[in-house]
């Protein structure tokens, strides 16, 4: 079972357009996906047809069992979509206020690592869509997954973004006991703006060993697929959006660009 999660501290880089397409492309080659939605907005769960403003379970019920000293089921807050073999473990609203209410309790760090590892055999490759905030959802995102994936526009705010996000990272690790790989994914890339690219080169340079040899275009089609709740690969198999993801997806199964951040010491 692989788990990666796709975060970023700057929202509206394709966070959960690149969830939503890598999840759809491996259900379609028959593999048994699941979606993590700990975004409180809940941009995935209502990509799949959920309302997170009025589900009773969600990924939230981990937590509130964790605090309660009951062990939760994960797999009770399953929940299927139009597209099998891929389910969505869905969010709420309700995680907003998680800092605040249990951020500071023991042991909410590993909530969704030990609640993942309870649904170990059940799926093939599992992705987490990321809040753009440093939280406990962020670290338990970081705790749990194998492989980060940092969608970044190919704009220069973006790159200002991405300085603060491996700041994060550094800090976030000081929780992990083990190295984390993680590949920057250029996105929102588009070949007639020259300012694209002039940051794709320099994300390039600040990050060598790191950013996906390719990049992610821009293309329309990608928010037709998000109106419809339809994953692009599925809509739209020969959409220009289907077909980089798909590149994407080979380098990453084949062991593509990447590069691993350290564990960091405690001081």
């Amino acid at each position: 079972m692989k788990i990666w999660a796709v975060a970023n501290q700057k929202g509206g880089v394709g966070k959960t357009t690149t969830v939503v397409t890598l999840a759809g492309l491996l259900s379609q080659q028959g593999q048994r996906v699941l979606v993590v939605d700990l975004d409180p907005h809940g941009s995935l769960t209502t990509y799949f047809g959920f309302d997170p403003d009025t589900l009773e379970r969600s990924v939230y019920t981990l937590f509130q069992a964790t605090a309660a000293e009951q062990r939760p089921d994960p797999e009770a807050l399953l929940r299927p979509t139009r597209f099998e073999p891929l389910r969505l473990l869905p969010a709420s609203t309700a995680l907003a206020t998680l800092d605040r209410q249990l951020g500071s309790r023991e042991g909410m760090g590993l909530v969704l690592a030990r609640a993942l590892q309870a649904l170990a055999g059940q799926f093939d490759h599992i992705f987490i869509d990321c809040p753009p905030v440093v939280g406990v959802l962020m670290i338990n995102a970081m705790a749990a997954c194998q492989h980060l994936l940092i969608p970044v526009q190919t704009e220069f705010l973006a790159l200002k973004g991405l300085e603060r996000m491996m700041r994060t990272l550094a800090m976030v690790l000081r929780a992990r006991k083990r190295p984390l790989a993680y590949t920057i994914i250029p996105t929102m890339f588009d070949r007639h703006i020259r300012s694209a690219a002039e940051a794709l080169t320099q994300l390039r340079q600040n990050y060598p060993e790191a950013v996906w040899q390719s990049v992610i275009p821009v293309d329309a089609l990608f928010r037709e697929a998000s109106r419809e709740g339809i994953p692009l690969s599925i809509s739209n198999p020969t959409a220009r959006g289907t077909i980089a993801y798909g590149a994407l997806l080979a380098d990453l199964l084949h062991g593509g660009h990447e590069a691993a951040l350290p564990q960091v010491q405690q001081a």
